[in-house]
């Protein structure tokens, strides 16, 4: 996993909770909170599967908690890592991830 993938995670997650909201405070469509529902739960979670991934454990204690705050938990992270780079982890040179 890389750093990309934390990137479009955390972008969905704010993108889609705001969808959400705003349908919540407008018309309420069925069909938005039919998508966009599951779309934001999977793009929380792959947030959390990420930052997780992509960070050193005793260095980056603040961000993995961060990562669970829902709709910002991404973005919070991503400007944490910006601050703190020490706390990526390394390329394992896995052409997988």
């Amino acid at each position: 996993m890389n750093l990309k993938v934390l990137r479009v995670a955390a972008a969905v997650e704010a993108v889609s909770v705001l969808i959400l909201f705003g349908n919540l405070l407008t018309v309420h469509a069925r069909p938005v909170t039919a998508l966009g529902g599951p779309t934001h739960g999977t793009a929380y979670l792959v947030t959390i599967v990420a930052t997780f991934a992509l960070t050193v454990a005793g260095a980056a204690g603040a961000a993995r908690a961060m990562a669970f705050v829902p709709g910002i938990g991404g973005m919070l992270v991503l400007n944490w890592l910006r601050r703190h780079p020490e706390a990526v982890k390394a390329p394992s040179g896995d052409p997988v991830g």
